[in-house]
């Protein structure tokens, strides 16, 4: 007659049991384990029980941003300056004239078109130069497009050189030979001439009212 088969698994183990009086023991060690405050020198005991330390190679370096760049002055025009600022900015415009402008644009010094070497003494030409130099750094800017320096040469080079060395213009009375180096300053209206016509018009006013 066959054995009787087991209906447990033959490799399932034995649920362990604990006696009663040893199973109120380990239940009262894990509620006094519980129950106990973490001090300090538990904790070094024990290890750390906050997260596990950062394994990012930055980790010792302090993560603040550094801070914004100034930002850029504005460009301004050369006759709203003075004492050095208005020197520095003569010197780069001087170095833009004879480097590039002169070198690529100066025509041929004649009667009808003079220059002057002493042209930064000319208080009118250096704001038309100025000016230009400002176009020119404008136009040439990526953001300007393609037809930029086109348009700079149309709406202002063409302009202020015709201007500039004009034969009636503020060189005139300078050089109009390349042999014969010269430099004047023209008379302009001032004050103390305008104040004379100014009194004669009134006085020939006054002379028709009576």
């Amino acid at each position: 007659m066959p054995e009787p088969v087991d209906p447990r698994d033959e490799d399932e183990l034995e649920p362990v049991r604990f006696p009663d009086s040893e199973l109120e023991t380990l239940e009262a060690s894990v509620r006094r384990l519980l129950d106990q405050p973490t001090t300090p020198a538990t904790a070094r005991e024990n290890g750390p029980v906050g997260p596990p330390p950062s394994l990012s190679p930055f980790a010792g370096f302090p993560m603040t941003m550094p801070p914004p760049a100034p930002p850029a002055a504005e460009p301004r025009f050369i006759l709203t300056l003075d004492g050095e600022e208005f020197e520095t900015e003569l010197d780069a415009l001087a170095d833009w004239v004879h480097d590039f402008l002169l070198d690529t644009y100066g025509a041929e010094i004649s009667t009808a078109a003079p220059w002057c070497q002493q042209w930064q003494e000319h208080l009118d030409v250096v704001g038309w130069l100025h000016s230009l130099w400002m176009a020119y750094q404008q136009h040439i800017d990526p953001e300007a497009g393609l037809a930029g320096p086109a348009v700079w040469h149309r709406d202002f080079l063409t302009h202020t050189m015709a201007a500039v060395r004009a034969p009636n213009g503020p060189l005139s009375a300078c050089m109009t030979d390349a042999d014969r180096p010269s430099h004047r300053l023209l008379a302009t209206p001032t004050a103390a001439t305008v104040k004379p016509a100014a009194t004669e018009a009134n006085a020939t006013e006054m002379d028709l009212a009576a």
